[in-house]
């Protein structure tokens, strides 16, 4: 007979990983290029034991970009099956802090949907355009 799962002794089956989507006024796209890959991406990154979604979420952004952010919408939600990675995908709105360098983060900048540098991740480019589509 199998032995019941609970939260304490079990592991993880999938990863959850929170993203934001924080568009300016200029509705231009907020991207951080990483500094352990010459890659752009969009804030955000896994959850850690104990976190809600939205503190998650407003932790990564921080820790990438200096920002504080309202976590608004949820406009996606993403499997990764090669990574056991569930991702969810959020707008979210800027209300505090200033935009600088990081730990993980070489530079964040704000880019125009249809201009996204060459070098992005593949996924972000997806999530833009679908919320520039609504």
């Amino acid at each position: 007979m199998a032995k019941p799962l609970d939260a304490e002794s079990s592991l993880p089956i999938f990863r959850i990983g929170v993203f934001a989507l924080i568009f300016n006024h200029e509705k231009h796209i907020l991207l951080g290029h990483r500094r352990d890959i010459d890659w752009w991406n969009l804030p955000g990154g896994g959850m850690e034991f104990g976190e809600t979604v939205d503190e998650a979420l407003c932790r990564e952004v921080r820790e990438e970009t200096g920002l504080e952010v309202n976590v608004g919408q949820l406009v996606g939600v993403y499997s990764k099956p090669q990574k056991q990675e569930v991702v969810l995908t959020f707008l979210c709105q800027v209300i505090g802090g200033t935009l600088q360098s990081t730990e993980e983060i070489r530079e964040s900048r704000y880019f125009a949907p249809d201009a996204l540098p060459g070098n992005t991740l593949p996924k972000p480019p997806i999530r833009v355009s679908k919320q520039k589509s609504q």
